[in-house]
């Protein structure tokens, strides 16, 4: 990496700081004034040398974005430090109905329902309160349902970069079901303080 590139690498620290959530690449470039490859480049630069310095902060891709955040493993002083509540696990239908946005979104209320079976209107407030889901429109159908889909915190709090990294659905509905609810219930999530 030139030394003209790497001078940007304290500015995109500040502004990854300062904005407190994902800063599109596409925006970087337009601050930066830099095209997607030297972005790359700049981000690969913090993240070893973060990595490299054993820092408590680390430089995480979500899809097209990137943001500065704390490591999880101390994720434990974080919270005495904002005395957080206690980790609230998703209840079963939580982590059911987030598979069944993750995997077909977006998606309306009533497909979340058709395909569950039950009524989700408590879960889908739920998990838009706690940041996992958000509306994505609406549908051109009349009454114009809205639709959902997940978040970029869905993504951070199940620890993957992007959707394609969710683990295949198993062809047998039966065993989908039970894979997926062990899988998803095995991955901790927290909920954020308002």
């Amino acid at each position: 990496m030139n030394k003209e590139i790497l001078r940007f690498i304290p500015a995109f620290e500040a502004v990854l700081f300062a904005s407190g959530e994902p800063v599109s690449i596409d925006r970087l470039s337009a601050i930066f004034d830099l095209g997607i490859d030297e972005i790359n480049d700049i981000t690969q630069e913090i993240k070893d040398r973060l990595n490299k310095s054993g820092s408590g902060i680390e430089l995480v891709k979500l899809e097209n974005a990137y943001q500065l955040c704390t490591r999880s493993e101390y994720g434990e002083y974080i919270r005495k430090m904002a005395d957080m509540h206690r980790k609230t696990p998703l209840s079963q239908a939580a982590f059911e109905v987030l598979s069944v946005v993750a995997y077909n979104q977006p998606v309306t209320k009533s497909f979340i329902e058709q395909v569950r079976g039950v009524d989700c209107s408590s879960t889908v407030t739920t998990l838009i309160e706690k940041g996992l889901l958000e509306e994505r429109g609406r549908l051109e159908l009349p009454g114009k349902p809205l639709l959902y889909g997940t978040t970029k915190n869905f993504l951070r709090c199940f620890g993957i970069s992007d959707l394609s990294e969710l683990p295949p659905l198993p062809h047998d509905e039966e065993a989908a079901r039970s894979d997926m609810g062990e899988q998803l219930s095995a991955m901790d999530v927290i909920e954020e303080e308002e």
